[in-house]
């Protein structure tokens, strides 16, 4: 019935996550509120470990990519778990050095870093920065020389190859704002300028072909154009890659319509290309890393709603509002993105009405589920959305002027805000007066 194994029903027919009754979370925290069960994060990051240790034999890292839930909470749960970290902005990077995470385990992206994300990364001695383009390579150079250090990187590489998934998350293919191409000579140009710098160390390659995926085939094509350019590498330069990082976009089921590969078979299937090609071309196997984020903490997490207004149109549509909306989860309006959800206090009966559930902001797009079904509705009832932990808090606005919800942790029959509810004073408190 539901999409991930985290939530069941109790005897009171409410729907319960981490041992907790959502309907009684949504009495003493208020709604709209994220939860996120913290025992399914850690199993998640577990499987991802597991799984690099077996066919890796333990060389590679697990990076969590923190744009899908980037909070304090969530870095210290990754550096308890043993993974790295993807930061994509100063202010990522900046949630983990205040979460007190290992700056060597830190890999730092983005398409057109500043001056000062990149002074902020060297002088906390991050691991890895994966450059995009020529510009920010000579101003990293740069910074790096000031700091009196050689900083190890990347490059992001377009390898050319059709994720089979959403335009707005395709990022493989050559058309596309992220990193160099192969295609036409730029990667092995940029790689060549940076071997012969004085202070940029680039010893390995990077790529992401894309979000939200269900084939596995794209990411064994990828790893497979990633280690001939290595090979390509060592051959015209003597420049051996040491590291790679094969990005993340594993999909997961949102809906009973998606059907995701279990996680370690990516894996799998791709650590066989890395092995095979790295024979032919003569490579040694390189530390291996890969950068999950939606597929660690979106199944981990539900978005819970008071229903209030509802609006049955005649031989047309009937409305369902709720107390949240595109201002808490924008996916929808952005990717008409499918969920599931279920009344939380009737989980167990049969849905049978069509609704459309709509948001409160002042925009017509504002729409959560579109014609999904659920149990008959009444006002005052709680709306569960589920597998809302990846790009739903990380998304969230102040549209409208509402203040953003509160996210709590669950654990065991335990509940605990790890992010506080906004108030309208913190929508003000950078006016000038």
């Amino acid at each position: 019935m539901f999409v991930s194994k985290d939530l069941s029903i109790n005897e009171k027919n409410h729907l319960v996550i981490g041992k907790n009754d959502t309907v009684e979370l949504a009495k003493q925290f208020g709604t709209p509120l994220y939860v996120m069960d913290e025992e399914l994060i850690r199993e998640n990051c577990r499987v991802y470990k597991s799984a690099i240790d077996k066919y890796y034999n333990g060389n590679g890292l697990v990076l969590y990519a923190n744009k899908a839930f980037c909070t304090v909470y969530t870095c210290k749960i990754a550096a308890e778990e043993g993974l790295g970290a993807d930061v994509v902005s100063g202010g990522e990077l900046y949630t983990a050095i205040k979460a007190g995470f290992p700056m060597d385990r830190i890999y730092f992206h983005g398409n057109n870093k500043t001056a000062e994300e990149l002074e902020m990364a060297v002088s906390n001695g991050v691991g890895h920065i994966i450059v995009d383009n020529i510009y920010e390579l000579e101003m990293l150079n740069e910074i790096a020389k000031a700091h009196g250090v050689v900083q190890d990187i990347m490059f992001r590489i377009k390898p050319g190859i059709d994720a089979h998934t959403h335009d707005f998350v395709r990022t493989g293919q050559i058309d596309s704002k992220f990193g160099v191409a192969l295609e036409n000579g730029e990667a092995f140009e940029i790689y060549e300028k940076a071997h012969n710098m004085s202070n940029v160390n680039p010893d390995g390659l990077h790529c992401h072909i894309g979000s939200q995926i269900f084939d596995v085939a794209p990411f064994c094509e990828a790893a497979e154009v990633m280690m001939n350019f290595a090979g390509d590498l060592k051959d015209k330069l003597g420049l051996e890659i040491k590291k790679l990082n094969l990005g993340g976009g594993y999909g997961i089921m949102y809906t009973e319509n998606d059907d995701p590969v279990p996680y370690d078979e990516y894996i799998k299937h791709v650590s066989e290309v890395v092995k095979e090609t790295a024979e032919k071309r003569g490579l040694n196997i390189p530390f291996i890393l890969m950068e999950p984020g939606r597929s660690i903490v979106a199944p981990a997490g539900i978005t819970l709603y008071t229903i209030g207004g509802i609006k049955d149109i005649k031989n047309v549509r009937k409305y369902v509002s709720v107390d949240g909306g595109m201002g808490d989860n924008p996916r929808y309006i952005l990717y008409e993105s499918k969920y599931a959800a279920v009344v939380a206090n009737k989980a167990g009966d049969k849905a049978t009405d069509k609704v459309t559930v709509a948001g409160k902001c002042c925009e017509s797009g504002d729409i959560l589920l579109n014609d999904t079904m659920l149990a008959p509705v009444e006002v005052g009832d709680t709306l569960a959305v589920l597998a809302t932990g990846a790009y739903n808090y990380s998304m969230a606005s102040n549209y409208n002027r509402i203040p953003r919800p509160a996210v709590v942790a669950v654990n065991n029959g335990e509940a605990k805000v790890v992010v506080k509810r906004e108030s309208y004073e913190d929508l003000i408190k950078n006016d000038i007066f």
